[in-house]
């Protein structure tokens, strides 16, 4: 199994006007930002929406993202809280080739460790084909990944659980397992993450900063001097005064009106909010190719 790395992207989900999800720009939206520099895109995650959309428009898409160009360049989020329709969803994913899955535990309910090791433990047990990345957000579902969770779930699945997607920031920095891909949630942990063994990061803000942090990456890996982690980290950190689902939407739609299709209870930024975006991001000389065409 070769070990997973890269600049990914929390991919977004592109929508008409009457809130159905339009496939073939969200795919051509994941396409574009390859192009620009991602190694891949995870698809239904947080910044996706994944939770808000319906299993069946799921399916829909999965089976069109099959015929991609990029179609090995995916992990797969499930967005879903039943453990059968997730085990469902794997199965289906997998009949299309598609191996590798973003899983978070299941929210609005508490639980703790355990809990979580036996979740895990069933869709192991129920797709053994299966590469999974633990999705650590204790700000979205609750919980909070502990070290010894993990390292209990990489003892007992070694090649189904292969990573973690570390947005709570507590194990980065204190997780050392080999073979174990860990991605930070944010540029900003890019190349200190890098430093410490990290393997890349899975962001939202990687629908903008594509090409950016590519270029850290890649001169982290070359081992060149750094000349754009500061303004990498800087844009982020603009985003980050926003809901990120929000403020990427605002800023796409800017030039191409589709994005401003959100599915409630999200929405756009305010033009108050939107101008202060534009402004800070013009002030550090910060603009990026179109993701898609008009």
């Amino acid at each position: 199994m070769s070990k997973i790395s890269g600049i990914y992207a929390a991919g977004m989900s592109i929508f008409n006007e009457d809130l159905s999800l339009n496939i073939e720009k969200t795919i051509l939206h994941a396409e574009n930002i390859i192009d620009q520099g991602c190694h891949g895109v995870a698809i239904f995650g947080s910044t996706g929406q994944a939770q808000l959309i319906s299993i069946a428009e799921k399916i829909q898409f999965l089976n069109k993202l099959s015929e991609s160009k990029y179609k090995d360049k995916y992990v797969i989020g499930t967005g879903l809280n039943s453990l059968v329709e997730v085990i469902n969803y794997m199965k289906l994913g997998l009949s299309l080739n598609f191996k590798t899955f973003l899983i978070m535990p299941p929210a609005y309910y508490k639980y703790g460790d355990n809990e979580v090791f036996e979740f895990y433990s069933k869709l192991v047990e129920a797709v053994p084909e299966s590469q999974i990345i633990l999705y650590n957000f204790e700000k979205l579902c609750g919980y909070k990944f502990s070290l010894d969770c993990v390292e209990k779930l990489v003892s007992k699945f070694p090649k189904q659980i292969i990573g973690v997607k570390d947005s709570t920031y507590n194990l980065y920095e204190n997780l050392k397992l080999e073979n174990f891909s860990i991605f930070p949630g944010s540029e900003t942990k890019l190349l200190k993450g890098l430093q410490l063994g990290c393997s890349g990061i899975i962001t939202a803000t990687c629908n903008v900063t594509a090409e950016l942090s590519r270029k850290v990456y890649d001169d982290f890996i070359l081992k060149k001097e750094q000349t754009k982690n500061q303004k990498l980290i800087d844009v982020r950190t603009i985003f980050d005064k926003y809901n990120l689902i929000s403020g990427l939407h605002t800023y796409f739609a800017l030039e191409n009106k589709i994005y401003k299709n959100i599915l409630p209870p999200l929405g756009l930024l305010s033009k108050e909010d939107e101008k202060d975006l534009m402004e800070k991001l013009k002030n550090l000389n910060f603009t990026t190719k179109s993701s898609m065409a008009a």
